[in-house]
């Protein structure tokens, strides 16, 4: 450009008739400028000179002639490109070289698009969807069942067991009696309402039971000691003539030997074995 200014502000020549640039209000010959404010270029580590184009991208600066792809070196002066190891590539050389693959449609996924990532597998975002309803999952909670990704709401529809007592879904554990689900907190004894999962229970008309209640509500009482008879006290237990003792206690009221599985005899309520029994 044509000088109004008198001289270069550094080596103090006249600029009348010259070209010059303008920093901080400071005119500086071209000579100068370049040597003193020039940056250097990062492909041909020349000075980038002030008639010429300085195109930066993250503190760092190009020639336009230099500004390519450092794979197949074509021109990236207003196309979009992407940075791998502070290389610039072109988006289809980034893309052939880096880019992930969509999980559903097998697609590149393009520098600049948005990219879905779930369990290592990358999706468009377009693609990563609810299997059923087909509306965009997002970072919204979901659930996966093979290879398939539902929203919670459709899952629950399609696939969620619901709780026999409470009729609710069951989203987590559970416990299964009589080949339906229920909530552990929903599996309770039919008497006391005690949680059984995980304790010991009996079955009565398809109604769980605690050991408890069980035996004060139905269980037979033994003969011998008057305790409950029930599975839980051991398989044996001997009944006779509608009485019914636990196998430990069927024995001799006198001698106390075992009656099981030997002949006994009775005198009113009580059973003898043959000896006791003769005398």
């Amino acid at each position: 450009m044509a000088s109004n200014q008198t001289d270069c502000h550094y080596c103090l020549q006249s600029l009348r008739g010259r070209k010059y640039a303008l920093r901080e209000e400071n005119a500086y010959c071209v000579t100068c400028y370049d040597s003193l404010f020039a940056n250097p270029c990062e492909e041909c580590k020349q000075p980038i000179e002030c008639d010429s184009k300085d195109l930066a991208y993250k503190g760092r600066h190009w020639h336009e002639r230099c500004f390519k792809c450092a794979k197949c070196s074509r021109s990236l002066v207003e196309k979009p490109f992407a940075a791998k190891d502070e290389l610039l590539l072109c988006t289809e050389c980034y893309s052939d070289e880096y880019s992930s693959k969509c999980f559903h449609c097998q697609k590149t996924i393009m520098p600049g698009s948005r990219k879905m990532e779930f369990k290592g597998s990358s999706w468009h975002e377009s693609c990563f969807v609810c299997q059923y309803c087909r509306q965009p999952l997002g970072t919204k909670p979901l659930i996966t069942k093979g290879n398939e990704n539902y929203c919670v709401s459709c899952f629950e529809k399609q696939f969620a067991h619901h709780c026999y007592s409470c009729k609710q879904v069951i989203t987590s554990g559970g416990v299964t009696y009589h080949d339906q689900p229920w909530h552990k907190e929903c599996f309770v004894c039919a008497g006391c309402k005690t949680q059984l999962s995980g304790q010991r229970f009996i079955s009565k008309d398809e109604y769980p039971f605690c050991v408890d209640c069980f035996s004060k509500l139905y269980a037979e009482k033994c003969a011998a000691c008057k305790k409950p008879i029930t599975a839980l006290g051991g398989p044996k237990f001997i009944s006779f003539e509608e009485r019914q003792w636990h196998g430990e206690c069927f024995n001799c009221v006198k001698c106390s030997v075992s009656l099981v599985g030997q002949g006994f005899l009775t005198r009113q309520d009580d059973v003898l074995c043959r000896e006791c029994g003769s005398a």
